[in-house]
């Protein structure tokens, strides 16, 4: 795994990117993690991009085909934190051809009723 200082986490299996020009995180692959240790490094580079408060925070979530359990509680704990902040507006991109996503990013807005949700 790897961390460059354009916030990227990436493995053979997945991609995590945040692109400060867009404010947009970028997530690519198939994420299947053991538990929260696993997703550490990924909390943390979302909690970097949450802390710099962009106006704006798209998840670009479109070419993830897989999430397991403990990735959709990374997701909503970061929904959590956004909704916290009061200062950032929330965008999600989703596939509603990606059948983990049609299922489970309504939660989003439940957790954060103002979040823009664009599931095509």
């Amino acid at each position: 795994m790897t961390e460059s200082a354009e916030l990227e986490i990436r493995d053979d299996e997945y991609r995590v990117r945040y692109n400060s020009e867009t404010q947009t995180v970028t997530f690519q692959g198939e994420l299947q993690l053991n538990g929260m240790e696993e997703y550490a490094p990924i909390v943390m580079l979302l909690d970097k991009v949450v802390n710099q408060e962009p106006s704006v925070l798209t998840l670009d979530l479109r070419k993830l085909e897989f999430l397991n359990s403990s990735g959709i509680n990374v997701l909503l704990s970061l929904v959590i934190k956004v909704r916290n902040k009061q200062t950032i507006q929330l965008v999600v991109e989703g596939s509603e051809t990606v059948s983990w996503q049609s299922r489970s990013l309504n939660n989003i807005r439940r957790l954060m009723p103002t979040a823009q949700l664009n599931i095509a």
